[in-house]
C-alpha cells in the first residue's frame, strides 16, 4: 500500500466518511484515543504542525501562480501599513488600493496573504489560539517571498467567501467549517465554487483542488461568471453576500496542487520550493528548542551544540492501518530504524566529513520497554515532564519543540506516510543539506532494501 501521506492513508479507510465531523482536522480523523500514561514526558504525537500546510497553500497563491509583488512598488518591511489594525470591522481596515487573500488554518496576484492563528484541533482544546508569527519568522518569510504578510486578529464582520469543499468531495454538501471563524467573530456567507476547481477527474476519489483553477476566481471575468452558484446565507445574520472581491477567501486550502495531488512528496512541489522552505522558525522558539535539545544530550554550558541526527517515529494512530498484522510485525523494529540511522551517519561521514554520534528520538510511542530499547541504543529524547515544558510555556510547545529539533538535525530519519516526517525531511534537506531516510512499515520486512 502506498503511504504517501497521512491523508492518503485515511483516504483508504472504510470509515472515512463518518470522520468528517471534525471541521478542523486536515486528517479527517476516524478515531479518538484516550490519553495513556506518558513515558518520560512523551505524549501523543500532535498533528498540529501539519496545519502549516494550509498556510503554505494560502501563501503559495501569491508566489507561485500569479504576478509577484516584487513587480509592485511595495516595501515588504512596511507590511503593517497594509492594515491599520485588524481589530475592528474588516472593510475599515483594508486599504482601498490593495487586494487580499485568506483562508482558515485548520486544516498573489497583487493580493496580500492574511494568515489566521493556529487553533487547538490536535492539542488540548483548553489551549488558546496560537499566533502564526510566534512560530515562524514572518519578516524573514516576507522578504524571501517578496510579499507582505498580515496576521488575523479579532474582527467582527459579515464576509462573502468561496466554498471549494463541496466541489472536491461528495460526502458533505456544505462548506467546510472552522472554529477559527468563531474566534475571529466572522459571519461568512459562502458561495460554492464551480466543480472544475477539482484537480483530479470527477471519477477519482480525491479532495485536491487546483491552484490555477482557484486563481481564476480572483479575476473579474471568472468571478462574475460564477456568482450564480449555490449561495449560503451567513449563519448569524442570515445575510447572502457574493464572494468579496477585495478580500478573496476560501473555506479550505489544505488539499491543493499545481499539477498533482500530494505534491509535498515530490521534489518539484511548488508550495515547498517557493514558500515552505522560507518559513523559518521564530528566533525565540528556535532558541527554546535548542535549549531542550542541549539538555537532552547533556551538553555542558560552555560547549557548542553538537550535530545530531533527529528521528520521528509515528506509531499512535498508524496502528489503525496495521489491520490484522501484529504491531510488532507492522511497525519497523528499533534495529531496522538503527540501520537507517547508520546510513545517515555514513553519508554524513563520507560526504561532509562529519562524525555524528548524538541521536534524538521524537515519537508518540508509549511503551516503556520500547523507550528502554531507545536508551539501550545510546539515543536520547526530550523529557517534557521533567522539563515542565507544558506547565511553563503552554500546551502547544511540546509539538513545536519536537518540530524544531527534527528540522535542525544534521540528518533525519522519519516514518513513511507521516506529514510531520515529510516537513522535517524537507527542512533538513533544504536548510542543512542533510541526508534523510524514511522507514517503511505496514508488513513484516517492509523496510528491507
Amino acid at each position: 500500500m502506498d503511504r504517501r501521506s497521512d491523508e492518503f492513508l485515511l483516504g483508504e479507510s472504510p470509515t472515512r466518511e463518518a470522520a468528517y465531523d471534525d471541521p478542523e482536522s486536515p486528517f479527517i480523523p476516524t478515531f479518538r484515543v484516550e490519553p495513556m500514561a506518558s513515558v518520560k514526558g512523551r505524549k501523543r504525537p500532535l498533528r498540529t504542525i501539519c496545519i502549516v500546510l494550509a498556510a503554505v497553500s494560502l501563501l503559495s497563491f501569491g508566489v507561485v501562480l500569479l504576478k509577484p509583488l516584487s513587480y509592485l512598488d511595495i516595501d515588504v518591511e512596511k507590511a503593517a501599513t497594509f492594515l491599520s489594525n485588524f481589530t475592528t470591522l474588516v472593510p475599515d481596515n483594508l486599504r482601498n488600493d490593495t487586494k487580499y487573500i485568506t483562508s482558515w488554518i485548520s486544516a498573489g496576484w497583487k493580493r496580500i496573504p492574511i494568515i489566521a492563528k493556529f487553533i487547538p484541533s490536535h492539542v488540548d482544546n483548553s489551549a488558546p489560539p496560537f499566533a502564526f508569527g510566534e512560530v515562524f519568522d514572518v519578516p524573514r518569510l516576507s522578504q524571501a517571498i517578496k510579499s507582505p504578510i498580515i496576521e488575523w486578529h479579532e474582527v467582527l464582520d459579515d464576509l462573502g467567501c468561496w466554498s471549494l469543499w463541496e466541489s472536491v468531495q461528495t460526502t458533505q454538501s456544505h462548506p467546510r467549517g472552522s472554529f477559527s471563524l468563531n474566534w475571529l467573530k466572522l459571519d461568512v456567507s459562502w458561495t460554492r465554487t464551480p466543480d472544475w476547481v477539482k484537480l483530479t477527474p470527477p471519477g477519482v476519489t480525491d479532495s485536491h483542488a487546483s491552484f490555477w483553477s482557484l486563481a481564476t476566481l480572483g479575476f473579474p471575468e471568472a468571478r462574475a461568471n460564477n456568482l450564480q452558484s449555490t449561495n449560503y446565507p451567513s449563519p448569524q445574520h442570515q445575510v447572502s453576500l457574493p464572494p468579496d472581491d477585495q478580500l478573496l477567501c476560501f473555506d479550505y486550502l489544505y488539499y491543493m496542487g499545481a499539477q498533482n495531488a500530494w505534491e509535498w512528496e515530490s521534489d518539484y512541489g511548488p508550495a515547498w520550493r517557493f514558500v515552505g522552505q522560507h518559513m523559518r522558525w521564530n528566533a525565540s522558539l528556535e532558541s527554546l528548542a535548542n535549549e531542550h535539545a542541549r539538555r537532552a544530550m547533556n551538553v555542558p554550558v560552555n560547549e557548542p551544540t553538537p550535530p545530531y541526527i533527529s528521528i520521528h517515529i509515528r506509531h499512535g494512530d498508524f496502528r489503525n492501518y496495521c489491520n490484522d498484522v501484529p504491531l510488532d510485525q507492522c511497525f519497523a523494529s528499533l534495529p531496522v530504524i538503527a540501520r537507517r540511522v547508520a546510513e545517515v551517519q555514513e553519508e554524513l561521514r563520507t560526504q561532509k566529513g562529519i562524525e555524528v554520534t548524538q541521536v534524538i528520538m521524537t515519537s508518540d510511542e508509549r511503551d516503556p520497554e520500547w523507550w528502554s530499547g531507545v536508551r539501550a541504543l545510546g539515543w536520547t529524547w526530550v523529557d517534557y515532564t521533567t522539563e515542565r515544558t507544558e506547565e511553563i510555556y503552554g500546551k502547544w510547545y511540546p509539538v513545536f519543540i519536537d518540530a524544531v529539533i527534527q528540522s535542525n538535525g544534521a540528518g533525519f530519519v522519519g516514518t513513511h506516510g507521516s506529514t510531520m516526517t515529510t516537513l522535517a525531511r524537507r527542512r533538513v534537506e533544504s536548510w542543512h543539506d542533510g541526508p534523510t531516510r524514511v522507514v517503511k512499515w505496514g508488513s513484516p520486512n517492509a523496510d528491507d532494501h
